[in-house]
């Protein structure tokens, strides 16, 4: 068994959930409360394209029941607006409204300032050797899901 593989699914998860505090202080930040974390993030995700909900599960970044509904809030609230595709009924498009747009503006921002804290080239090699890493690790997790076993 390899010690660093476990260590970093832990980590994994620890740091999707340090990010998650982070966009929620972020948001205490700027006096917004009517949507959570996971909603902002959403937001940061769809940016400034148009796309349908179901490139967001397709995607892996959510899950079905929990995109609806997050859809519905941020639709409800202004940040989002949802079209059907005039060519598939069933296809809804997402596009961020202005209120969207500038959260996501403030998110990027957010993101920009922390990561010149990684601005010199070692950190700059160490997190590309990071993200080589990390992708390595979802190809071996994505062939798992298909395969039922590692591809080697």
């Amino acid at each position: 068994m390899s010690k660093p593989y476990f260590e970093i699914i832990r980590l994994i998860e620890r740091l999707h959930r340090h990010f998650l505090d982070v966009l929620r202080t972020e948001l205490r930040r700027l006096g917004i409360d009517d949507i959570n974390a996971v909603q902002a993030l959403l937001l940061y995700n769809i940016g400034e394209n148009e796309v349908v909900i179901r490139d967001l599960k397709d995607r892996g970044y959510y899950q079905g029941s929990n995109v609806s509904y997050n859809i519905k809030s941020l639709t409800e609230y202004g940040y989002i607006t949802q079209e059907r595709s005039t060519h598939d009924r069933r296809s809804v498009r997402l596009k961020l409204t202005d209120k969207g747009l500038a959260l996501c503006a403030a998110v990027r921002t957010l993101q920009d300032d922390l990561s010149a804290q990684f601005g010199d080239d070692d950190s700059t090699k160490a997190l590309q050797d990071t993200v080589d890493t990390m992708l390595r690790l979802e190809r071996t997790w994505s062939d798992f899901i298909h395969y039922g076993q590692p591809r080697r």
